[in-house]
């Protein structure tokens, strides 16, 4: 393998793959092909291959990477069969990308295509991978931006491997590296997680985030929190035991309580019952129990999913090159 990674780093031309998963992104397909033209279209030494995976668009993407086919003939389109998610279309499009390199990239363009010619230099000294950091998140909403700085403080004090602060799914790939990745069995698939957890050499590019060409992001405060739970209990069971801890505390709690109210009958006679105490303290047992069953809720979901042992993604249809 480590052979013919340094071969493949020699050829005269260097096959790039670009994987692009796209959901309801009719006003940014024909904006994002223009960018990426005029950046590759200098350097005649890279073979550019451009994947979009169509993750069950409801409006015409699909016609229009069609049309944008007709005008490019390293475009292939993967056209899945319904919208499974980011995380099942990226993994459809590196099931099918064949370059030397890989790099997911967003078709909104917040991560620039010109990077990817610094990230390929890397490549050439020897890195496996080449992450892109984002050196400000001013594009983001201020809750955004809060909530990603937490999710990577509780993901990383809790969780192995690490992921890197302020680092997505644009980045460079060997082709050992994807390979790797596809032979992952998981269903219910943390792409930034998987990324991180295969290793390999490994170095990061900062770069400023700029705005998105056109149209709307399809992330919203319930998907994010969502995506954040998938990515804490995908790579941590710390979440099991921390309620094996709350549980220890409680009941330490409530026996001295009841130790202190033994002598303190014994002191003062038998005291009078308080309504409001006790509904206070079975509500908040309850709801800690709640909480607790409802963790474990996810880690058992997460098994039955696993165990089912369905596809990740279902393909209608591939157009391009390799039909």
């Amino acid at each position: 393998m480590e052979t013919e990674n340094a071969d493949a780093r020699t050829y005269e031309k260097i096959v790039l793959t670009l994987v692009v998963p796209v959901f309801n992104e009719s006003e940014t397909v024909s904006l994002f092909m223009e960018r990426v033209k005029k950046v590759f279209d200098e350097f005649d030494w890279i073979g550019l291959d451009v994947v979009f995976v169509n993750d069950g668009s409801t409006d015409n993407t699909l016609e229009r990477l069609l049309e944008l086919k007709n005008h490019y003939r390293s475009i292939r389109i993967v056209d899945l069969s319904r919208n499974f998610g980011k995380e099942a279309a990226l993994t459809a499009g590196l099931k099918i990308a064949s370059g030397h390199v890989v790099v997911p990239i967003d078709v909104d363009l917040q991560d620039p295509p010109e990077l990817i010619i610094e990230m390929i230099q890397k490549w050439q000294e020897g890195y496996d991978v080449v992450v892109g950091k984002r050196i400000n998140r001013d594009s983001d909403s201020w809750i955004k931006r809060k909530s990603a700085t937490w999710f990577y403080r509780i993901h990383n004090k809790i969780s192995e491997p690490k992921i890197p602060e302020n680092v997505g799914d644009f980045r460079l790939m060997d082709r050992s590296v994807v390979e790797a990745l596809n032979e992952l069995p998981e269903s219910r698939r943390f792409m930034k997680g998987l990324f991180t957890w295969v290793g390999f050499r490994t170095t990061a590019i900062e770069y400023a985030r700029p705005e998105r060409i056109a149209g709307t992001t399809k992330f919203n405060g319930w998907r994010l929190w969502n995506f954040a739970l998938e990515g804490i209990t995908s790579f941590s069971t710390d979440p099991l035991r921390i309620w094996a801890y709350i549980g220890g505390v409680v009941a330490s709690i409530s026996f001295l309580f009841a130790i202190f109210m033994i002598f303190k009958v014994l002191l003062y006679g038998v005291d009078v019952p308080g309504y409001a105490s006790v509904v206070v303290a079975v509500t908040f047992l309850g709801g800690l129990q709640l909480v607790g069953i409802g963790i474990i809720g996810e880690y058992i979901g997460r098994s039955y999913i696993e165990s089912k042992r369905r596809p990740v993604y279902l393909v209608r249809r591939v157009y391009g090159q390799k039909d």
